[in-house]
């Protein structure tokens, strides 16, 4: 179904049934850095506390199958800001990625940066008079040459804030702390969204948080480790307290903004979509280096399996979604510029919308049964010291299909009853996996997909030196 005729049936849908009030809702947008799918309380943790998320997601819906548009955090945020898949951006890795001279495959000659041709929500919104702020990290901003135009300013948001020059990991430079009196950056960044929300709380307004945590390096507040340190526990899945330290630093963020909406008695106007960029990172080169778990996952952040993709996902419109609420239909991060096009009753622009990947996820919000026939897609040509090489995936219902690039081997999946990947139907069921690998294929093409090549300089021994190395 065309893009403008999703929204136009959404919009009466919600007309009809009261969702939308005269006064255009805000979008607060949370997107955490690194946070597996089972990061939060209310996402089965066993030791990480998140009681502002877990109330969140008890007056909003949760979402079980959620999915970042890639395993590593610039292509997934390139995929929010325009709607589409990074394959179709040709923005496929982390800005700017990883050298592997003597890998098996070469990577392809792609786009290491938001090309400024594309018209990101931001843009959109501020189009339809939203105020809008970006509060964090960006990563989408070319180097060099190819700077100009792509930091997040330039890219459509009327305010951009960054952790401040001299900044080391997550600790302020000295002289330099927050309003609560801590020198964490998580909790200076939240003033920030704060302030924002201050600012604009007299007109719509778009505010788009894009935390650090829980990226390495892993470091948490002083007062926050030593209690978790308390609250380890033998066998555990997740067992690490600095990590858990700042999962909890998020997670009071998150807490102070929607008071803040509240205190300005914007919460039941605002919507509310909490997610991750990708899965956590378990290992590097092999090595589990214990961050964090994501089991029953496999595997984490760089890899191709359900680990490196599925996150954590809340949504919260007051008037629409129910509260505890959960929706089993996959969604993917490519679908909150139509959503957000859509909660805004804005047009956006007609020639980028007929290039949009994503769906409005309003009909959703409104009845989580809803199924959205639809396959879900993933291209890696690259890379990643917690990865397994090249991939691209599809998910189709309940099966997942993996292509591993450097063999052309196929990993076929049904996560229906085998979610943690362990049983590889692939030869057990060839006509489904035949079937899944045609679809991918013919998607890449119509993407026009970058594909990694043989490499001449191929050279086992000196890529294993430089994974030991690392």
């Amino acid at each position: 179904m065309p893009f403008r005729m999703l929204i136009a049936i959404a919009m009466f849908c919600a007309v009809q049934t009261g969702g939308l009030a005269e006064t255009k809702p805000n979008i607060v947008m949370f997107l955490a850095d690194d946070l597996g799918w089972t990061g939060l309380g209310c996402f089965g943790s066993d030791l990480y506390e998140t009681p502002n998320l877990d109330a969140l997601a008890a007056s909003g819906m949760m979402f079980t199958d959620a999915y970042a548009a890639c395993t590593v955090c610039s292509p997934t945020r390139a995929s929010i800001m325009t709607g589409m898949y990074p394959a179709r951006l040709h923005c496929t890795d982390f800005i700017a990625g990883q050298n592997r001279p003597y890998a098996r495959l070469r990577i392809p000659d792609w786009t290491k940066r938001l090309e400024t041709k594309y018209v990101t929500i931001a843009e959109a919104l501020r189009g339809a008079g939203y105020r809008t702020a970006h509060v964090g990290k960006w990563h989408l901003e070319g180097k060099g040459e190819n700077v100009e135009g792509t930091d997040a300013v330039s890219q459509g948001f009327d305010v951009s804030i960054a952790k401040p020059a001299g900044t080391r990991g997550y600790f302020l430079r000295k002289g330099t702390t927050s309003k609560a009196g801590t020198n964490y950056v998580t909790d200076w960044l939240t003033d920030k969204a704060c302030n924002f929300i201050d600012d604009a709380k007299d007109q719509p307004f778009f505010l788009y948080f894009a935390y650090h945590v829980p990226h390495t390096p892993i470091q948490g507040r002083a007062d926050l480790v030593e209690y978790f340190q308390q609250k380890v526990r033998p066998n555990a899945t997740h067992n690490n307290p600095t990590y858990a330290a700042m999962v909890a630093s998020l997670d009071q963020s998150v807490g102070r903004v929607l008071e803040q909406l509240k205190a300005h008695g914007l919460d039941d106007s605002t919507m509310v979509v909490f997610t991750s960029d990708n899965g956590g990172l378990t290992q590097r080169y092999g090595k589990h280096d214990g961050f964090t778990e994501n089991l029953p996952l496999r595997r984490g952040k760089g890899s191709a399996y359900e680990g490196g993709v599925r996150v954590p996902t809340i949504i919260r419109w007051p008037g629409v979604t129910k509260p505890g609420t959960t929706c089993r239909t996959p969604i993917m991060t490519i679908d909150y510029y139509p959503t957000f096009l859509d909660v805004a009753r804005a047009t956006g622009d007609a020639d980028h919308n007929h290039s949009i990947d994503g769906r409005s996820l309003s009909p959703l919000l409104r009845d989580p049964a809803i199924k959205i026939d639809r396959s879900l897609y993933w291209h890696y040509p690259h890379y990643h010291a917690g990865g397994d090489g090249p991939y691209s995936a599809i998910r189709s219902g309940d099966y997942r299909l993996i292509e591993f690039h450097e063999d052309n081997s196929l990993c076929l999946f049904d996560l229906a009853s085998d979610v943690g990947e362990q049983n590889n139907l692939a030869t057990q069921k060839p006509d489904k996996a035949r079937a899944l690998h045609s679809k991918l294929t013919l998607w890449r093409t119509s993407v026009a997909a970058q594909m990694p090549t043989r490499n001449p300089d191929h050279d086992s021994a000196r890529e294993s030196e430089v994974s030991r190395r690392k």
